[in-house]
């Protein structure tokens, strides 16, 4: 299974400023093959992106979409009309769910809609500073995953992304307490108890989990050693050059090592 690096850029950067921070990743990110390197800008950003980029380095994502193809919808992007541009859509990440007020019928629907297009769904669950503290964490990653995901087959999973995105976790909300490998040890145990008892054992094995939560350099590594991390969705960190291509190569030596 590849080790993805996935940046979520979220509402930074202008269009040229998009372009020339792309153009100094590609002259530094090396073209490896069990390392997925994916960045995801603003929406605005996306087309010329997909022009500039060499997609054996870097891949591209989007950040929101809309679940119809196409239709009256003021304002929206479908899946439909940016399928030609980027591989990789960001679901139901916690600025969604709380911000936005996204359910977890919005949020299905999407999953469903990027499976429909042909890309990759990384699907974001989380829980809150609150509801780690009154212990609703697995009742709140069982509601979220199994929400999400409640439209996808079992021949569908294995293309699917999810993520680890506790709240409580993430520098954007406030005040962030950085989750141990040992929280994030647990909550991948959790979710692949989940996916095993929904898809069976073999396929929820294939489906690959991420960790996002004020990832960086300095702690990347740790995160990656845990057996069931497939890679990380990173947000401050993607927006800094040299932190970015040393998570990589971060990655690239933690899969080099593994037996």
């Amino acid at each position: 299974m590849k080790t993805y690096i996935i940046g979520n850029w979220k509402m930074n950067f202008t269009v040229g400023e998009s372009s020339l921070f792309l153009h100094k990743l590609l002259q530094k990110v090396p073209s490896y093959r069990d390392i997925e390197t994916v960045v995801i800008p603003s929406l605005i950003a996306i087309q010329s992106l997909s022009l500039q980029t060499d997609r054996r380095k870097i891949k591209l994502g989007c950040q929101n979409f809309y679940h119809q193809d196409f239709g009256a919808y003021t304002g929206e992007v479908s899946i439909a009309q940016v399928r030609s541009l980027v591989d990789y859509a960001i679901v139901g990440h916690s600025e969604r769910r709380y911000i936005f007020n996204e359910s977890d019928k919005d949020i299905r629907a999407k999953v469903a809609a990027a499976l429909r297009g042909g890309l990759t769904p990384i699907l974001c669950i989380g829980e809150t500073e609150a509801e780690r503290k009154d212990g609703e964490t697995a009742d709140v990653l069982r509601d979220q995953l199994l929400g999400g995901l409640g439209d996808v087959s079992a021949e569908d999973i294995s293309k699917v992304i999810v993520a680890y995105e506790p709240v409580w976790a993430i520098s954007g909300h406030g005040k962030a307490t950085v989750a141990s490998p040992l929280d994030v040890k647990d909550a991948f145990k959790l979710i692949r108890k989940i996916l095993k008892e929904t898809y069976g054992k073999e396929t929820a094995e294939e489906t690959a989990l991420l960790f996002g939560g004020s990832v960086k350099s300095t702690n990347a590594e740790s995160y990656l050693l845990l057996d069931d991390c497939s890679g990380l969705l990173i947000g401050g960190a993607s927006l800094i050059a040299s932190e970015f291509t040393d998570i990589i190569e971060i990655a690239k030596r933690v899969k080099d090592e593994r037996p």
